[in-house]
């Protein structure tokens, strides 16, 4: 929504430690940049074993790349893209009118473009109590545990910031409230078979079942889908839509994302997702690069006057 690059790493490449992560199953340290360049000499200092993460450690692919070997201007050539369309196209007619215009720039580039190549367990997703389960316990657990490990707070657990808000409410909840602290100290501790059991579905819904089965089918190198929505106001009556975005498979998967600007809808950035199995950074920076280096669709920030 920013006009920038993103890189989302897959879980266990770079260390969490010191970041409260909403799910350490899924949430992963990673880089915004100008440019793919930029994000790719960011990834090798942020990329490494840490012995305060153990994710860096138990993960089965410690290899460490430098990530802007594979900046390559014929990157595209000869890659197998496949197009997600259910789901991930369609909940804006602007943007999508971006990404077809991307897809034929690849092609015309030499990739051969798989379309449709839908995620099957797209819709499975998307409607799974599954992941929010996952959210909440987790977010307890690992709050609970950075907040217990300061030293200049009195605050020591989840349960305290929520007793420290309703305390300072006027200031801390003047338009909204903290439902999620709360739904999230309801749960047990991540023991829990309740907990287990929706990781496991999260999982093989976004891995067995989602990216790697449509990634071996077509055998693909990317899934390609536009990244969001435009951005929209700030909404302190109605609150925020529900935006449709593409980053639910590689953040339950724990897989590796990078979004591209792919173009403005009116003065307002869209994005253009290229995401693939655990560890594929080295494929997707040089995809990303590629694409970026063709469509040259990043613009320096303008500072519009805001919107009244």
């Amino acid at each position: 929504m920013t006009g920038v690059v993103g890189i989302k790493p897959t879980v266990g490449l770079t260390s969490r430690s010191g970041v409260i992560p909403i799910a350490h199953s899924q949430d992963s340290v990673g880089p915004f940049a100008r440019t793919v360049t930029d994000a790719a000499i960011a990834l090798n200092i942020l990329a490494g074993r840490d012995e305060r993460d153990p994710a860096t450690l138990t993960t089965s692919h410690n290899t460490i790349h430098d990530y802007t070997t594979y900046l390559q201007k014929e990157g595209l050539r000869g890659a197998r893209i496949g197009i997600p369309r259910q789901v991930y196209f369609g909940y804006n007619s602007k943007v999508d009118t971006l990404a077809e215009a991307a897809i034929e720039l690849m092609r015309l580039q030499g990739a051969e473009i798989v379309d449709p190549a839908d995620v099957p367990s797209a819709s499975q997703l998307v409607h799974s109590e599954a992941e929010m389960t996952v959210l909440l316990y987790e977010f307890k657990a690992d709050l609970n545990h950075y907040l217990s490990q300061l030293t200049n707070t009195t605050i020591r657990t989840l349960a305290d910031l929520i007793a420290f808000n309703e305390t300072h409410r006027e200031q801390e909840l003047p338009y909204f409230n903290q439902e999620l602290f709360l739904q999230a100290e309801q749960t047990s501790n991540l023991n829990d078979p309740i907990y287990q059991a929706a990781l496991d579905t999260s999982h093989r819904l976004a891995r067995q079942e989602g990216i790697d089965a449509v990634m071996d089918h077509y055998q693909l190198d990317a899934l390609v889908m536009p990244s969001m929505g435009p951005a929209w106001c700030i909404d302190l009556i109605n609150g925020d839509p529900q935006a449709a975005n593409s980053a639910q498979p590689a953040a339950q998967a724990g897989y590796p994302a990078i979004s591209v600007p792919m173009g403005f809808v009116q003065e307002l950035p869209a994005g253009l997702t290229f995401m693939g199995k655990a560890y594929s950074e080295p494929t997707l920076i040089k995809l990303a690069y590629a694409y970026e280096q063709l469509s040259q669709a990043r613009r320096p920030p303008a500072y519009l006057p805001t919107f009244p």
